[in-house]
């Protein structure tokens, strides 16, 4: 009996143990859905999300040293969400890479409910950014859950076609990063498979009108061309060019910090 007690103990404790063991080499639970965590040295709240491009990882994402030093360097916690497949299952994906009972808006909700809960984490502090795949859920979150994170900085990706007619949440702090030779994901989309990528230029015209930013005035930033809009309460929408194709920089998330006032 007493040693069933002790094997039963050190079960229920190992349990334990493995359900609250999460960073950035072991998954946080939300449900079934998972995502990982880097803490810096000296928490701040301010944080911000990765999302990761077509069969990415979080894993892969925390494997990024230059996203961690940033993380680092900011006293930003480092998020990095993970897809329910090998794509993001956000309105005109490509059906065969999708899981299609993701809830993705679900997903993030719960993961930022985690994240406070567990991490401190302020979401009027945190920034989501995110590349190609990963950019086009990054332009859907601003478009459904504009007010739900401080700012968003995607690179390389917006909708999947057809553009939405509507964003309900109204203005939001946005930067987008797009390299001027990109023909994986053109500024004006190219076909994949029966869908088709977005826009960029159709992804701005309805922010601009969804948030009634005025007109584009160039901004002075170091290797980028940028171009940005503002609304009567001051909330940015810009858009930055980079020479070359598909890829993305670290220097964009700190620009992105940086421009919209992330961790002030």
């Amino acid at each position: 009996m007493f040693h069933k007690l002790v094997v039963s103990i050190a079960t229920f404790l190992m349990t334990v143990g493995t359900a609250f063991a999460c960073g950035p080499d072991t998954d946080c639970q939300v449900g079934d859905r998972t995502y990982r965590v880097a803490l810096p040295s000296a928490p701040t709240g301010a944080a911000f999300i990765f999302v990761h491009g077509y069969q990415g990882t979080a894993a892969g994402a925390m494997g990024n040293g230059s996203l961690r030093r940033l993380a680092e360097d900011l006293g930003a916690v480092m998020i990095a969400v993970q897809a329910g497949a090998n794509d993001w299952n956000i309105p005109g994906a490509p059906n065969e890479s999708v899981n299609h009972t993701s809830d993705e808006l679900a997903y993030f909700d719960a993961v930022m409910a985690d994240a406070t809960a567990r991490f401190g984490v302020d979401p009027a502090r945190t920034l989501v950014t995110g590349f190609s795949a990963g950019s086009m859920v990054v332009w859907n979150l601003a478009c459904e859950r504009g007010t739900s994170f401080a700012g968003f900085a995607p690179v390389s990706g917006t909708f999947w076609a057809p553009t939405p007619t509507s964003c309900p949440t109204g203005p939001v702090n946005l930067i987008h990063y797009h390299g001027d030779a990109d023909t994986t994901v053109p500024m004006e989309g190219r076909a994949i498979g029966p869908a088709h990528q977005g826009s960029v230029t159709q992804a701005f015209a309805l922010m601009t009108a969804t948030g009634g930013y005025g007109p584009a005035v160039p901004r002075a930033a170091t290797d980028l061309t940028c171009n940005r809009q503002t609304d009567p309460a001051g909330h940015i929408l810009e858009l930055c060019m980079f020479a070359g194709g598909h890829s993305f920089k670290t220097s964009f998330v700190a620009d992105a910090w940086a421009q919209l006032g992330i961790d002030r």
